[in-house]
């Protein structure tokens, strides 16, 4: 058998690991215009089969899984639900915006690791096209002795637009500790109040905003026994302002690694941004110590 293998249809990409399946990543999902219709992996699922990420979660229907976000870019809404302006705070707005897949440029389909490269135009809910994107996925790392695997995902975000377009958070439009942006993962509520990490600190509270090479986010299952590890890394971006993290594990498990928390990106016409990111994903919930161990053996 394969460490990795791939299956694509007309709307979803299927990886499996040794006989799990792992992700599912649904390139051509539909969806609500006020969700803010985009690709997005769920389930995404630890080698023992439990489930690691939450869809449409009642709180904020628009949360799917892991997935490429931007709250704010120049008054548009890649993200879904209600828009942050600082002088009448969340409302819902005509401002909803898309991505549509265009086509895979290149794939690997089975082997020590699987993943596919694909482009992507962001389309504002007006119909203007603002931004190209190429993005991969890469699906490797597979350990079975240790129950973990690890997702590599980069990015390259182009203006096609004939403006300068500015891409922030809601804290750049003046909400405190709300840059939720990028590569973001909602968890399973069961994992609420969950225990979070970083190199030198276990405070969520104080983390979110931080500067720091990773963070991890475990918590215990509903419905099957045990719990599980998500270490996910800063990586790196090309803009300007440095990574900072949105994270929380209450009132709901949630965490980002922002390259725009509370100072946007700013792109003329013609310009790019690139980001890259790393997550590994343990069917276990070890020490404090051991976390930071993997941490520091399976960074990019």
């Amino acid at each position: 058998m394969s460490d990795f293998t791939l299956t694509l249809d007309d709307t979803d990409a299927v990886i499996t690991a040794a006989g799990v399946e792992i992700a599912r990543y649904r390139f051509d999902p539909g969806g609500a215009a006020s969700e803010g219709p985009k690709p997005y992996l769920h389930p995404l699922r630890a080698l023992d089969g439990a489930e690691l990420t939450a869809f449409r979660p009642w709180d904020h229907r628009w949360h799917k899984g892991l997935q490429m976000t931007w709250t704010a870019v120049s008054g548009q809404n890649f993200w879904g639900g209600p828009t942050y302006h600082r002088d009448s705070g969340y409302t819902l707005q005509d401002n909803v915006g898309s991505m549509r897949h265009e086509r895979f440029t290149a794939t690997t389909d089975a082997g020590a690791e699987v993943g596919f490269t694909e482009e992507l135009t962001w389309i504002t809910q007006a119909g203007d096209e603002w931004l190209t994107e190429t993005r991969t996925h890469r699906f490797h790392g597979l350990d079975t002795a240790r129950g973990l695997w690890a997702l590599d995902f980069s990015t390259t975000l182009r203006n096609i637009s004939v403006r300068e377009l500015e891409l922030g958070s809601p804290t750049t439009e003046g909400r405190p500790n709300a840059g939720y942006t990028g590569f973001a993962i909602r968890m399973p509520r069961a994992w609420t109040g969950g225990r979070v990490l970083s190199v030198d600190s276990d405070d969520a509270d104080a983390l979110m905003g931080a500067i720091t090479p990773w963070l991890a986010l475990s918590g215990e299952h509903d419905e099957v026994d045990g719990g599980a590890t998500v270490i996910a890394f800063a990586g790196s971006s090309t803009g300007a302002p440095p990574i900072k993290w949105f994270v929380r594990s209450e009132p709901f498990p949630i965490m980002s690694p922002s390259a725009s928390f509370d100072e946007p990106i700013v792109l003329a016409p013609g310009d790019e941004v690139s980001l890259s990111h790393r997550h590994v994903f343990l069917d276990s919930i070890p020490s404090p110590e051991d976390v930071r161990a993997l941490a520091a053996e399976l960074a990019p």
